[in-house]
C-alpha cells in the first residue's frame, strides 16, 4: 500500500468514509477542524512527522498529505 493510499484510509477511518480518494477534499468528505487535529496526532504518531495544521489544512488532500509526510521524513 502506498503512502498516499495509507493517508487516504486513515481520513476514511476518521470521516466515515468508505473510500477516499488520493485528490479528494478534507472538507468536502466533511472534515472539521477537530478531525483534523486526530489525523495530524495519528501522523505523527504513525508516521514520525509533525505537520501544522495550517500546512494540513492548505493541503487539503491525501495526496498532498502524504507529500508533506515526505518532506518531514527527508528533513530528519
Amino acid at each position: 500500500m502506498s503512502l498516499v493510499q495509507e493517508i487516504a484510509a486513515l481520513w476514511g477511518e476518521h470521516l466515515n468514509c468508505r473510500e477516499v480518494g488520493a485528490d479528494d477534499d478534507f472538507f468536502v468528505l466533511g472534515g472539521n477542524s477537530l478531525t483534523g487535529i486526530k489525523i495530524i496526532d495519528r501522523v505523527a504518531q504513525d508516521y514520525g512527522v509533525q505537520l501544522s495544521v495550517r500546512d494540513f489544512y492548505l493541503a487539503l488532500t491525501p495526496a498532498r498529505v502524504a507529500d508533506l509526510i515526505e518532506q518531514g521524513r527527508a528533513g530528519r
